[in-house]
């Protein structure tokens, strides 16, 4: 099993957004699974992650499909259960930034959750968001 640097920084980030409203829900934890199967990625492995959480560290050598792949995860995330917490979007908006993105980037996303099309949802984040 190689190491994929890139997924792995990828379930970290959504592993400490879960765990940002101190409750790591049961359709979090199975969302992080399911990404990690299909880039996959060892479920051990993320199992080690979720109980030692690594820090995150520069985010600016991704691609920008990589960069936009990261923040709409994210925001798949604080959907998942249902529940937007506040303490999750300040978490997405660090990682926005950490992504090279305007922090009103997440705030944009929320609220075209589900009514733009993800393609036109892309052109208007680098568009206007970087």
């Amino acid at each position: 099993m190689t190491m994929d640097i890139v997924t792995k920084k990828q379930l970290n980030i959504l592993i400490q957004l879960a765990q940002a409203d101190k409750d790591f829900a049961k359709v979090e934890q199975d969302m992080i699974y399911k990404i990690a199967q299909e880039k996959k990625y060892a479920d051990d492995s993320v199992r080690n992650l979720i109980t030692d959480p690594e820090p995150i560290d520069s985010l600016g050598a991704l691609s920008t499909d990589q960069k936009f792949e990261y923040l709409t995860t994210c925001i798949d995330l604080i959907f998942a259960d249902n529940k937007i917490f506040a303490s999750e979007l300040t978490f997405c908006k660090n990682v926005a930034i950490k992504l090279g993105f305007k922090k009103n980037v997440v705030d944009f996303m929320v609220e075209s959750y589900n009514h733009i099309v993800r393609e036109d949802l892309k052109k208007r984040v680098f568009a206007e968001f970087v």
